[in-house]
């Protein structure tokens, strides 16, 4: 018998400050059942782990930098949790409203072959009218679409179809909740990256389903320099070809043509000013920098192979992936 509903855990590292936000709006979510909060740090040096040590109602467990792994800490997590649920969120992803966990549980609770939950991502107010836009779409697309999926909804276009099988399989511990019985039969895997979406394509591949929950949402925004893209994009284009075989802008001429393209459209897109405000040149600027960067990093880590391991290295923000 477990002793709680439901357990939210947050990996961080130099988390500080904006950790605190996220806390306080997880310690103070309202659910019909008691729930537990577990921070895993790896090797903090800015406070985090002094803060969260203070708080009461909140689990700390301390491993040491080199023992992380997004699959392999998120695990760690899922077994120390003494609940039915886990719930992942990151620490700069802080939860809408005090509703945030009990919908996602509730989500879960449609019936008992869903093994996982993720929940909508809103831009911070200070991101730029591009992100808020882009993150707005992606997740307005999932409602055209039944909320609860699985392989059997068309197994045809599941063997055929690669961008529904990449729909199938989208998934984002920024926000997500697993069902713990599930997890003791399909663990993370013990990678570097895409881990969330990996465990997605299996528990997809071994006949459960997906949901996707609205109404849990969490503030979780970016706004990249072109650099800091490039190098994301790199990282998620490498991953992304060696996990999945799918291949992000691989050939030259063709990812050229993609940035010319991004870089008018940066200039000439029309934003809804009632939403998002007026659009400023700077900001348009920093949007064809930035679209610029992910599809140079697509191109990049898509041909990595033909790259000097030490420039590889230096690219990619998580090097420890070139070091093999």
């Amino acid at each position: 018998m477990t002793r709680y509903h439901c357990a939210v855990v947050i990996p961080t590292k130099n988390a500080m400050p904006g950790l605190k936000p996220v806390l306080q709006a997880v310690l103070a979510q309202e659910a019909p059942w008691p729930f537990e909060v577990i921070v895993i740090d790896s090797g903090s040096r800015d406070g985090t782990a002094e803060y969260v040590r203070g708080l009461s109602g909140v689990r700390l467990i301390e491993i040491p930098p080199e023992s992380f792994g997004h699959g392999r800490t998120r695990n760690l997590g899922v077994e120390a949790a003494d609940a039915q649920y886990v719930a992942f969120l990151t620490h700069d992803a802080r939860p809408a409203d005090p509703h945030w966990l009990a919908n996602l549980v509730a989500a879960a609770e449609q019936d008992s072959g869903i093994a996982g939950v993720f929940g909508r991502h809103i831009a911070y107010d200070t991101a730029s009218p591009f992100t808020r836009n882009d993150l707005d779409r992606h997740f307005e697309g999932f409602l055209a679409h039944p909320l609860v999926v699985h392989r059997d909804l068309d197994p045809q276009k599941y063997e055929n179809d690669i961008g529904w099988r990449q729909f199938l399989h989208f998934y984002s511990d920024n926000n997500s909740l697993l069902r713990k019985s599930v997890w003791e039969k399909i663990p993370y895997p013990d990678v570097e990256f895409a881990e969330d979406q990996l465990w997605a394509r299996a528990v997809i591949e071994a006949g459960y389903a997906k949901a996707y929950a609205p109404e849990a949402a969490v503030y979780h925004s970016h706004d990249y320099s072109p650099l800091e893209q490039l190098r994301r994009a790199f990282d998620e284009s490498r991953n992304f070809k060696k996990y999945f075989g799918y291949e992000l802008s691989p050939k030259l001429f063709p990812a050229l043509a993609t940035i010319a393209h991004f870089s008018v459209q940066a200039f000439r897109q029309k934003l809804d000013e009632t939403r998002y405000g007026k659009v400023s040149l700077r900001q348009r600027l920093d949007r064809a920098g930035q679209r610029a960067g992910l599809v140079a990093g697509h191109f990049l880590g898509a041909n990595h192979q033909h790259l000097p391991k030490p420039l590889a290295g230096r690219i990619s923000l998580d090097n420890r992936l070139f070091k093999a």
